[in-house]
């Protein structure tokens, strides 16, 4: 990430030294690999046809070891006690447009996380299985907190998930809070719930486990945005309060900054936490023969 982002910053005043220009300059920087590896290795997934997972260059670099020193566990899909949680599938993740792709658009481009998470709303509506969403906004009042994490400033700084007000949805139709386009049928369908959002990276602050809990579910399929961050404190909090979890690994991606790559570091710890690490179209084919 520009090292600019990096400054020290006086938290007296009410501005932010990560500037849209920093973010903009790192997006230019890494877009130019990025639309290489769009064209090398993504690919539209088709109904019917098996999921695109990662690319084959994704899936050599960040293989499974050969010979594990872990023990193998798995989670079992059991219809009305699972569902599919899906963490800020939104716009400034996910688009090429979106404030934050300079820093995750090649990790969500090799990984096929826009495509793998289609798959997974479409596997999970074709089965009943519930669907939960659990986004991320940040309000004006957000943007007066006193002190904030690394990525916090950033998330603030470039005005990521930002909208107008929590009690309307003015200037939220296609801005960078919003769901991807390709998304909202299955988002906005009537079924599947919207949890209020999370404010940080876990879902202490909003109601996930409320919403899961009082649907009687205590196993979670769990992908979305970022990795390290989001994905990763929604798994620990998940299993701190006694549910069974399953990543699935390439249905989520992390920013790839000099301080090092965010999807490998999660991808470390889902391996050690989760009751399951899944591809895409292995969950796919779980959830369609749990029905």
């Amino acid at each position: 990430m520009n090292t600019d982002l990096n400054k020290s910053h006086d938290k007296n005043d009410d501005d932010f030294d990560t500037t849209q220009e920093t973010v903009d300059q790192t997006r230019r920087r890494m877009m130019t690999s990025v639309a290489g590896a769009a064209v090398a290795g993504a690919a539209v997934t088709v109904v019917g046809t098996e999921a695109l997972a990662a690319t084959k260059e994704a899936r050599a670099a960040y293989a499974d070891p050969a010979e594990p020193g872990l023990p193998k566990v798995d989670m079992k899909i059991v219809p009305d006690r699972t569902a599919l949680v899906v963490v800020d599938p939104q716009v400034d993740f996910l688009d090429k447009n979106g404030v934050a792709w300079g820093v995750v658009g090649e990790s969500v481009t090799e990984q096929g996380v826009v495509d793998n998470l289609e798959q997974l709303f479409i596997a999970a509506k074709a089965s009943d299985m519930p669907v939960v969403i659990s986004p991320h906004y940040y309000y004006p009042q957000d943007h007066k907190w006193k002190f904030e994490g690394t990525l916090e400033r950033v998330m603030h700084g470039i005005k990521m998930f930002d909208r107008a007000d929590p009690l309307n949805l003015d200037g939220f139709e296609g801005s960078g809070a919003d769901w991807m386009p390709q998304y909202k049928k299955y988002i906005e369908d009537g079924e599947t719930i919207v949890c209020s959002p999370h404010k940080v990276y876990g879902p202490e602050q909003n109601d996930l486990v409320l919403q899961l809990r009082k649907l009687g579910i205590d196993k979670v399929i769990l992908a979305g945005m970022s990795a390290n961050l989001c994905v990763e404190s929604h798994l620990r909090e998940l299993l701190e309060t006694g549910f069974e979890v399953a990543v699935v690994r390439d249905a989520t991606a992390g920013a790839k900054v000099p301080e090092g790559d965010g999807y490998l570091a999660a991808l470390i710890n889902f391996r050690m936490m989760a009751n399951a690490v899944w591809w895409t179209d292995d969950a796919v084919q779980r959830i369609s023969q749990a029905t």
